[in-house]
């Protein structure tokens, strides 16, 4: 937990930030895509075998997994830019390499630097957390979630393009190009946020988790080659759950962990990982579909023989609409909450899938299908950031948020895995070239609209926000975080954070006063089971909270609260002594 308040000098941001972290995450998700025209074409342009080849792809997906939270964790230690710039310049340093061969170890060495970036987008959402006013922040958030969708599908028809008239490799330069634009544009306009969270990197932690997400999410991409009961498969996924096993038990006896269990074990963050998973399922069946549909010939009696580029053309409205949906997301959520926005957006990508069964027959049906699943999908990323914010304390953001990401790229994994065994067991031979069929495509719509389905058992789980009260009875919280404090005291301002051991672990039932300078009560409360406290102040001026709790000796606090409506966030230690109760 970090003691910086909310009103800090980060706050007066100015507007060009909000763009710029965005664009840097857009960047990020190019590198995701990038590759998908040239992908059949990947055996004979590094001369190498059809498997050996798709671990170009399957590089960056491992690297971005295991970056994911590791940088969220470091952004929260020391500093979300400077992480933000480090990844971003790992992913020029990647894109370069790969720009400069033709090699497969060269190749997959680049690749998995280009992965690193995946970071930026947890770290982008943490700095729009800790620097916009509350009024800007639910579209800001939206924008940045959404930019992993939105620069994979603008990618598709700009890599196609290229790939069609250049040499392949131009590909790799743009995306250097790119990157060193957004890390320019990010030290120009980007202040560094001060906020910083308590403790130390967990190295031994970083390690176990980036072992048990390479052997999981190995054996899911690469099984359909190896075979899904191959010992190598079912050993990998032995291996994984006893590494995550062991981590989990370490992660829960160690002071300052890489990933709080504890806090993501909480039904609000729990359920919503798991929706996103689903949401990430979703995602990426449109996009191996559609593309494949849209260029296989006529002569299939369903394909429908357009280039490459007119694919790319045709699935970019999915990436246009999710940009745009952000300011729609951010009316609905202050009126509704992102629960609600959440249910929403998995609903329309229920209706873009079923009604995507019969519109397969033209290009001009792919748009309006593109266009549908877009606006569910916007909707659906815009609202994850959102409900994790409003979960875990302000110094776990970029965690919290790595977390998060991490758990819609093992969705779109997994969705690469099941779509691709789908499409090639119900593929027809077609001059000794094996053709994905209208029935594969169908199987594969329906896949996605059952993963979509089970997101909404998980989102209807979530707990409900109260809707809000008349903007003239109010103060209109954008973020969850204000809307949870809204809830929980009615009022924003006063103190707010954690009770703690003198191991750093959080003391559930602890008993926390108010006293005013007069000496008075003020307030009183209980800790939560993961050690937070809210208490709400009668007015500005000077202050001390007491804490106590069985087993452990008091701790008097004093803090200064200025009366406005933000909370300020104080830790309280308890001394280690033991005393009798």
């Amino acid at each position: 937990m970090t003691h910086t308040t909310p009103d800090h000098a980060g706050r007066k941001a100015g507007g060009a930030v909000v763009p710029v972290l965005a664009f840097a995450g857009i960047v990020v998700a190019v590198m995701q895509t990038l590759l998908v025209p040239v992908i059949k074409d990947l055996p004979q342009l590094l001369g190498t075998a059809p498997s050996n080849a798709t671990w170009v792809l399957t590089s960056t997906l491992l690297s971005g997994a295991v970056a994911t939270p590791i940088m969220g964790r470091l952004g929260d230690l020391y500093g979300k830019r400077r992480m933000l710039v480090l990844s971003l310049s790992v992913m020029v340093a990647g894109a370069l390499v790969s720009a400069f061969t033709s090699q497969l170890l060269l190749m997959i060495a680049g690749r998995v630097l280009q992965g690193f970036a995946m970071g930026a987008i947890p770290l982008g959402i943490g700095l729009m957390r800790d620097m916009l006013p509350r009024e800007r922040l639910a579209s800001a958030m939206a924008l940045m979630s959404s930019s992993i969708g939105v620069g994979g599908g603008l990618a598709l028809p700009a890599a196609a393009l290229v790939a069609q008239h250049t040499d392949w490799h131009a590909l790799f330069y743009g995306a250097a190009g790119l990157g060193a634009l957004a890390i320019g544009l990010t030290l120009l306009v980007v202040p560094e946020s001060p906020a910083r969270a308590k403790g130390s990197f967990d190295h031994l932690g970083a390690l176990g988790l980036s072992a048990g997400l390479v052997l999981l999410l190995l054996p899911i991409t690469k099984g359909s080659d190896w075979g899904w009961s191959s010992g190598t498969t079912l050993g990998l996924f032995g291996g994984a759950l006893a590494v995550l096993l062991l981590w989990g038990v370490y992660e829960l006896r160690i002071p300052a962990p890489l990933v709080d269990l504890r806090t993501t074990a909480r039904r609000e963050v729990l359920l919503t990982n798991l929706a996103s998973i689903m949401v990430g399922v979703s995602f990426y069946v449109v996009s191996l579909v559609l593309p494949q549909l849209l260029q296989l010939p006529t002569a299939t009696g369903y394909g429908l023989g357009r280039s490459m580029v007119v694919a790319g053309l045709c699935v970019a409205p999915l990436g246009l609409t999710m940009m745009f949906t952000a300011p729609v997301y951010a009316r609905l959520s202050a009126r509704y909450g992102p629960r609600t926005t959440l249910i929403t957006g998995l609903l329309v990508i229920a209706a873009g899938y079923a009604g995507g069964l019969g519109l397969m027959d033209a290009a001009w049906q792919t748009i309006i299908t593109s266009v549908v699943l877009g606006a569910g999908i916007g909707l659906a990323y815009s609202s994850l950031p959102a409900l994790i914010v409003g979960a875990v304390p302000a110094s776990e953001t970029g965690a919290a948020n790595g977390l998060n990401t991490l758990m819609r790229s093992i969705g779109t994994s997994v969705s690469s895995a099941v779509i691709g065994m789908v499409l090639a067991n119900t593929a027809q031979d077609m001059g000794g070239v094996a053709v994905p069929t209208m029935h594969g495509f169908r199987v594969s719509f329906l896949i996605a609209t059952a993963a979509v389905l089970v997101g909404l058992a998980f989102a209807l789980f979530l707990p409900r926000t109260p809707r809000p009260a008349p903007e003239h009875t109010r103060l209109r919280a954008s973020s969850e975080e204000d809307a949870v404090l809204e809830r929980a005291e009615e009022v924003l301002r006063g103190f707010r954070g954690r009770v703690l051991d003198a191991a750093g672990t959080p003391v559930p039932r602890a008993k926390v006063t108010l006293i005013d300078r007069r000496g008075r009560q003020a307030g009183t409360t209980l800790s939560a089971p993961d050690g937070s406290y809210a208490l709400p102040v009668p007015s500005e001026g000077p202050y001390v909270l007491a804490a106590r709790a069985a087993g452990h000796g008091p701790l008097a606090s004093a803090a200064t609260h200025a009366g406005d409506a933000r909370p300020v966030e104080l830790d309280l230690p308890l001394p280690g002594e033991t005393v009798t109760a």
